[in-house]
């Protein structure tokens, strides 16, 4: 029987050296200095050996706890090397089928045809309340009970909107781990009512004309940051999205041409979106080119003029002017001209629609609309900045702060 203090007093040989503790258990100390257990035994009448590990992370105590285990095998009829490969192949199986894997492989499929924002928001989802419970287990493993429990962990912190859209996530993994031969069923289905129920809510959009104006008069009297004062009055003219404004790059402004052309890959449905520029557009274009023209984004970041600014840059301009999130946010722009524009009655709804980049299901309908209605959106975007204008003009415009209620 070995003892501890005579396994660290053992040195290399010139030859590989085997000594015994019995049952089958031997250390076997190579010339190189390594002490390595195994365990010579017979099986099917042939001999063999099993590699139990190296001395010292595995003691001799669990050197000799794995003999035992061994024994129990050989015992019950198994050989103890071949069930060694088969648990570290399941073992490796099981890495290449968990969850995260497969979670990440529908991501860059799935997410190929959504807008970079929205790819960026679901994986930062999944990173964060996911795969931390999830991440690590065989797919085939996760039964509804164990989405649950993730599930009601984001519930927990009253973030019920990422809890759906996580649920949402989880179910389309499943779907696709079936689709590709990695899963029998989806266990989502099963949690049907086991979640608190959550209502649409609306991004806060100011639509009445004399509030509206008021607000105009607000921006023009901010006082902060310059890129944030020209991305503020923009978010007026555009009907964009607040993502796709604070990302605009140059190379997308074609000034001679009145036209801002953002690329599919950057918008939420894949789809090459042309915003005229409107004369008051073409004017902040012009105002702020001397300052970030030479760079890449129109409105970059004050830490970093390799990045577009902050998502809550616009939003934190309304509320330092004193306009609380319920009463105004950056997408509430859309709203506001979406609302105005529809109440006029002097454009085609398809063609208001068209400017909100909103998705066509008809493929061949939505390339007709692109063309049919630039020449409208053209006009449409005009008239809306004069419209504007005018509201603005129902009082002075005065710099001035408003105070919050």
């Amino acid at each position: 029987m070995l003892t501890d203090t005579e396994i660290r007093k053992v040195k290399p040989t010139e030859k590989p050296q085997k000594i015994s503790d019995g049952g089958g258990l031997f250390l076997l100390v190579t010339p190189q200095g390594s002490k390595l257990w195994r365990m010579a035994y017979r099986f099917a009448g042939k001999q063999n050996t099993l590699a139990i590990g190296e001395y010292p992370t595995i003691g001799l105590a669990d050197a000799r706890a794995k003999r035992e285990e061994a024994k129990k095998q050989l015992a019950n009829g198994i050989d103890p090397s071949a069930a060694k490969k088969a648990a570290k192949a399941a073992s490796q199986d099981a890495a290449a089928n968990s969850f995260e894997v497969i979670a990440r492989e529908w991501h860059d499929t799935y997410m190929a045809n959504k807008s970079v924002d929205h790819a960026k928001r679901t994986m930062t989802t999944l990173e964060k309340d996911v795969f931390p419970w999830l991440g690590k287990l065989p797919i085939t493993g996760i039964e509804a009970p164990d989405v649950l429990t993730a599930i009601k962990r984001i519930e927990q912190r009253g973030a019920n909107e990422i809890a759906k859209k996580a649920k949402q996530s989880i179910g389309q993994v499943f779907r696709y781990a079936i689709a590709t031969g990695r899963a029998v069923r989806n266990p989502v289905p099963d949690l049907q009512g086991a979640f608190t129920p959550t209502t649409a809510k609306h991004h806060a959009a100011i639509t009445d004309p004399a509030q509206i104006g008021a607000l105009l008069r607000a921006c023009d009297g901010y006082t902060g940051n310059f890129v944030t004062h020209c991305a503020l009055k923009l978010s007026f003219l555009v009907m964009l999205r607040p993502g796709e404004i604070r990302q605009a790059e140059w190379t997308e402004i074609d000034l001679d041409r009145a036209e801002w052309r953002i690329p599919a890959a950057k918008m939420k449905m894949r789809d090459e979106h042309i915003i005229p520029l409107s004369r008051q557009a073409l004017a902040i274009f012009e105002e702020i080119k001397p300052l970030t023209g030479s760079g890449r984004f129109v409105f970059p970041s004050v830490r970093s003029n390799a990045r577009p600014m902050s998502e809550n840059t616009v939003n934190g301009a309304l509320r330092r002017l004193g306009y609380t999130g319920e009463e105004m946010t950056a997408h509430g722009f859309r709203g506001m001209a979406s609302t105005r524009l529809n109440e006029a009655h002097l454009f085609h709804p398809d063609a208001i629609e068209r400017q909100l980049a909103h998705g066509e299901q008809n493929s061949v309908r939505a390339a007709y609309n692109r063309a049919q209605y630039l020449p409208e959106r053209v006009k449409m975007l005009q008239w809306w900045a004069d419209y504007l204008d005018s509201l603005k003009e129902g009082a002075a415009v005065v710099p001035f702060q408003r105070k919050s209620a």
